[in-house]
């Protein structure tokens, strides 16, 4: 789905607001974080977070390593 939108001032910043559609059916609610990454094709904006993706990528090794003692203190 490609929709135009308009880039406005805001401060010293500039914002541009999503369609109604994208937001609905990307479930945005008012004050969720985008990550705006600079591309070759131009800007993406997408809700993954590269921090907490390496966060998660330790804790899936630790998981796996630890798997068995992990299933015992869920008992």
């Amino acid at each position: 789905m490609v929709k135009e939108v308009s880039v406005r001032r805001m401060g010293g910043s500039v914002g541009a607001t999503l369609p109604r559609e994208m937001a609905e059916r990307f479930e945005l609610e008012p004050g969720d974080k985008l990550f705006a990454i600079d591309t070759p094709e131009g800007i993406l904006l997408t809700p993954y977070d590269p921090e907490f993706a390496a966060d998660f990528a330790v804790y899936r090794r630790g998981a796996k390593k630890y798997r068995n003692a992990l299933a015992e203190l869920a008992r």
